[in-house]
């Protein structure tokens, strides 16, 4: 068997993509193709950042796909004589650049693709999955959206609702609880306020949002009203240029020594970002470096480092990917339906600890993580305070 790993520039791919006919029928249905010598082969498009402002998180997912592949195949590479050939594109984040990968791979036979670190990306594929009747396993792109938007769209990572629900579980008890999500005023911040609102909401929490202009610099008022809600919990929702200056704010104001103020732990070049007050956040967490010791992480772990490679956020949504990728070949061989069957409702052991896809609409229940951030030799470095039960922050059954 041979694997065949091939890496296209966004440019030239973009240029096939145009230059491509668009699939008959019967071509798009997916299924696996006879190789030269008459075996099985499977055709695997990997569509991701490999540049653009998510590139670092395409390179994550990359290694880790590369190292849950090891591990899935035994060090093999071999799919019980199945025929891997795997080509990496990029879309730059762009869901046009995506859409139009994903038609030409498709047009030239592709059976399963993979990838996407961008929501938007991920929801652009998604449909093109649909339409073509191809397995989509998509990656880090946590848009709720993709949760039973169509039987042939699966995910490796986490989705939103997880993240706020791994929230809840900073609190003893939501019911009359005050929550404050604080947050930009545009579609991210507006996003999670929905999400909290639809999550922590439900259970009886009260939830006020304060959104701040994107062009604000000045954050102590912004903090001093967090102050006068007085409330249980602050959930903080931000990214980009300003997060310096917010968590400093905050800080200084008492914010976060006041109250229970939790947010997302990023990836490691987050962790020096939250200033002197980072000790006192609470942090729930999708992955980080540490937070398991099993035989999977160890041998992501010994994999990336063999390699020189570190693990990191999105590392484990490129391990689940190559898993589930494995799982589905050696059951369907490369037959969109037999693919499908087998990955819905399956359990399985990966480096976050027991996952399963959820058959009624391909929700990837799994762990959380509560963090903290704790000072060694002069650099803040996280260290889990507890697991949240896969089950206890599962997100609700899709509605068909």
């Amino acid at each position: 068997m041979r694997r065949t790993m091939k890496f296209a520039a966004a440019g030239a791919a973009a240029a096939l993509a145009l230059g491509a006919c668009a699939p008959a029928a019967d071509e798009a249905a997916g299924g696996g193709a006879d190789g030269a010598e008459g075996d099985v082969a499977v055709e695997v498009g990997m569509i991701t950042s490999i540049t653009g402002p998510l590139a670092a998180y395409g390179a994550t997912y990359q290694q880790g796909f590369e190292a849950g592949l090891d591990y899935a195949t035994d060090g093999t590479g071999e799919v019980d004589g199945v025929d891997l050939s795997i080509e990496w594109v990029d879309d730059q984040g762009n869901p046009d650049t995506a859409v139009q990968h994903a038609r030409t791979m498709i047009g030239e036979g592709t059976d399963v693709i993979a990838g996407s670190v961008a929501s938007g990306v991920a929801v652009a594929v998604a449909e093109q999955a649909a339409q073509n009747e191809t397995l989509f396993l998509s990656g880090p792109a946590a848009t709720d959206a993709l949760t039973g938007v169509n039987e042939q769209t699966f995910r490796s990572g986490r989705q939103t609702i997880q993240d706020v629900a791994t929230a809840a579980t900073f609190l003893e008890d939501l019911d009359g609880a005050k929550i404050v999500v604080f947050g930009q005023d545009n579609a991210f911040g507006q996003g999670n306020v929905s999400s909290v609102e639809a999550v922590l909401g439900a259970e009886g929490a009260e939830v006020e949002p304060i959104l701040v202009p994107e062009d604000a610099t000045e954050f102590t008022p912004f903090a001093q009203q967090i102050l006068a809600a007085e409330p249980d919990m602050v959930f903080v929702a931000w990214a980009g240029a300003t997060t310096g200056a917010m968590w400093e704010a905050l800080s200084q104001q008492q914010v976060l020594e006041d109250t229970t103020v939790v947010t997302g732990l990023a990836d490691r070049a987050s962790y020096q970002a939250y200033g002197p007050g980072s000790g006192d956040i609470q942090f729930l967490n999708h992955y980080f470096p540490g937070a398991t010791g099993n035989e999977a992480s160890q041998a992501m772990d010994a994999f990336l480092e063999e390699n020189g490679n570190e693990p990191d956020l999105f590392t484990v949504d490129g391990f689940v990917a190559a898993q589930m990728l494995v799982h589905a070949v050696e059951e369907g061989q490369g037959e969109t339906p037999a693919m499908i069957d087998a990955l819905e409702g399956w359990t399985f052991d990966s480096v976050k600890g027991e996952l399963t896809v959820r058959a009624e609409d391909h929700a990837l229940i799994q762990p959380m993580f509560q963090v903290k951030l704790v000072d060694q030799d002069g650099e803040w470095v996280p260290e889990l305070v507890e697991t949240a039960d896969a089950e206890a922050v599962a997100p609700p059954v899709a509605a068909e």
